[in-house]
């Protein structure tokens, strides 16, 4: 037994506290990008952080339900979930307080979500979000819409150098449904497709018909867009597979009109992750990064609308965004009006005590015969 008390700094795993000055820069990044969702008509909506637990995990947030948190409302005395994804939330706001509002619906967000665990490449399970949600839009156009909204709002921090990742979370079980596998084979394929295990993959399907065969040369051409493009065309598919892969050569046709610069990959057999996404789907990654900046795609939203949205990871954004030069801080002694400084764009910090210096206050700048002034530091 010991009488210390616990560390007032030690949080649970998983959770940390964001400081200066990267906490303000995170903000003013999201915030950046929330003028480039807005700039192109998508209007902001704030949901609550709980909600009763059966709307919460309806639709797409049942993907979440092994993520969210729960707890008992004292007062209605039923379940809550805290969100583990906002992309739910916003589906039941269109669905239900937006319901008769002319589709397709633009919607827009920010805020904080909490997840039971995180992952050993992103341990945090407090995660910023901020992203677009098309809603009652079925068409490609749609799909390439909010990749490049995505990338645009990149674009804006200063995050240029991006590439998307584009998958096809239906196309595997298109296939799988076409050859009738067994319930045995199938688990087999997926197990196989997840370790991207060719060899596994075609020995498979060695003897199986047509639709399944096709997949260990789709796996080979995984990659840049136009080879993958070409390999499905080549493939012999059956009409729901075939129907897939036209959607997706459209919507990447839309992507690159707006954006013929953007680098695009398809792996054509990727459907890790994607439990809710019912057409293409997309990541974006920077340049020399591990971690995603955005993830999103197409899925059917509450009262089986289509819709499709992108969903922006500011944590990540933040690492990728170049660096970006700190507010000057202004020294003002006590009684002196510094309005006029910070219409300039200082940050003032008045003195309220004698042993209040422009070091100990760490500001850039102090006041001499009424001007900011550097304050020189030594090397």
């Amino acid at each position: 037994m010991t009488d210390d008390l616990p560390n007032p700094a030690l949080l649970p795993a998983g959770l940390a506290d964001l400081l200066p000055p990267e906490a303000e820069r995170e903000a003013g990044l999201v915030e950046a990008m929330m003028g480039v969702f807005a700039a192109h008509g998508y209007e902001r909506v704030k949901p609550p952080l709980l909600e009763f637990e059966d709307s919460l995990l309806a639709g797409s947030g049942a993907a979440v339900a092994e993520q969210t948190f729960r707890l008992m409302d004292p007062v209605s005395q039923r379940m809550m979930g805290l969100r583990a994804d906002t992309t739910p939330q916003v589906a039941r706001i269109a669905a239900t307080r937006l319901g008769g509002q002319a589709r397709p619906l633009r919607l827009c967000y920010a805020g904080q979500v909490l997840r039971v665990r995180g992952t050993q490449l992103a341990p945090s399970r407090q995660l910023p979000q901020a992203g677009v949600e098309l809603i009652g839009g079925a068409a490609p156009a749609a799909d390439a819409e909010v990749a490049i909204v995505a990338v645009e709002a990149l674009a804006a921090i200063g995050v240029t150098n991006v590439s998307l990742d584009v998958t096809l979370p239906t196309m595997v079980p298109a296939l799988m449904e076409a050859a009738g596998v067994s319930p045995a084979l199938r688990s087999s394929l997926a197990h196989a497709l997840d370790r991207k295990d060719s060899a596994a993959v075609t020995a498979l399907v060695q003897g199986q018909p047509g639709a399944l065969a096709s997949l260990p040369g789709l796996m080979a051409a995984t990659g840049p867009a136009d080879g993958a493009l070409a390999a499905l065309d080549a493939a012999d598919l059956p009409p729901v597979a075939r129907a897939i892969a036209q959607n997706a050569a459209t919507v990447l046709a839309a992507i690159r009109a707006r954006a013929p610069g953007l680098r695009i990959t398809l792996d054509p057999v990727e459907f890790r992750g994607f439990r809710y996404h019912t057409g293409v789907a997309f990541t974006l990654f920077g340049a020399g990064m591990s971690g995603e900046l955005a993830r999103g795609g197409r899925y059917v939203s509450q009262n089986d609308e289509p819709a499709t949205g992108m969903t922006l990871y500011p944590d990540a954004v933040l690492r990728a965004a170049p660096a970006t030069v700190p507010r000057p801080r202004l020294f003002l002694p006590a009684g002196a009006d510094g309005a006029a400084f910070r219409a300039q764009g200082f940050a003032t910090v008045a003195a309220l005590a004698p042993e209040d210096t422009p070091q100990r206050l760490r500001c850039t700048h102090e006041l001499k015969d009424g001007a900011a002034v550097p304050i020189l530091t030594k090397d």
